[in-house]
């Protein structure tokens, strides 16, 4: 979700993705305090003795780099009228994760985890809090729907390519005037040649290894796995057809796999369809 945006009661307020994680402009939240002193606002607000101390708990739970002792430190300095802390002395000071300075002029700031955003929007304004999360729900809503809706389509994506290899393994390695539990045998063995390839283990080693799952392995692999998996599917069935044995098969395969795996996982493009 990099570099979106929502509308709160007039105010755009800016949203990336670190990490599968969402953080959120305490720059942009604080213009709809003041717009003019933005920074200001949020000196105000990290000071804070209580906005240190619900600082610190975040790290402490989601963060095992951060740092106690420079933390003790601030916390026992608050509250004195000659203490100061910035977004940028927070973080460089303790290594918290929970705010992030951004540099630039568009899209720059000090952005938070969203857990400590709406920390400060409450601090802000209890009315604007709820605006905020209102609409930061209805865009992970909206996003969550196009996720389901690209989920199908890479399903369906597999199931096409999947009727190409049936009909490979059919036409090729299925004998005339076979009894069905024989040619499902069949079937199923050159599926779990392509589990085997890319996942390593056949469907029943998935099953022994997760009794408590429902459904089988691909319904929970990831995006990068299916279109891999759809990518083996038309190999596979190329091999079958030029001849080659089931244990050739599942070396190329197997190499290929890691191949495009690999190069799989580093495509932001791919990424962001799951």
């Amino acid at each position: 979700m990099s570099n979106q945006k929502i509308n709160v009661k007039g105010t755009e307020i800016a949203i990336f993705n670190r990490k599968e994680e969402d953080y959120i402009s305490l720059t942009d939240i604080a213009r709809y305090k003041d717009s003019e002193r933005s920074d200001y606002v949020l000196q105000n607000w990290i000071r804070n003795r209580s906005t240190i101390e619900f600082l610190g708990l975040w790290e402490k739970i989601n963060n095992p780099n951060f740092k106690p002792i420079e933390f003790d430190g601030f916390k026992n300095e608050s509250g004195t009228n000659s203490f100061s802390l910035t977004p940028k002395k927070w973080i460089a000071a303790t290594s918290a994760i929970g705010l992030i300075s951004k540099p630039g002029r568009f899209g720059g700031g000090t952005y938070a985890h969203k857990d400590i955003a709406f920390e400060f929007a409450s601090w802000i304004s209890a009315e604007f809090k709820l605006y905020l999360i209102k609409e930061f729900q209805r865009l992970k809503e909206e996003e969550n729907k196009r996720l389901a809706v690209g989920w199908d389509t890479r399903r369906m994506l597999t199931k096409i390519n999947y009727r190409i290899h049936t009909d490979a393994v059919k036409e090729h390695l299925v004998p005339k005037e076979i009894s069905k539990p024989l040619s499902n045998i069949i079937f199923a063995n050159e599926a779990d040649l392509l589990n085997k390839a890319l996942f390593g283990v056949t469907a029943k080693e998935w099953q022994e290894k997760n009794p408590g799952l429902e459904g089988n392995i691909r319904d929970y692999a990831d995006v990068t796995q299916l279109v891999c998996l759809a990518n083996l599917e038309v190999l596979n069935a190329e091999f079958i057809r030029q001849g080659l044995l089931q244990m050739e098969r599942l070396v190329r395969l197997n190499q290929i796999a890691i191949i495009q795996m690999k190069s799989l996982t580093a495509n932001n493009s791919i990424r962001k369809l799951g």
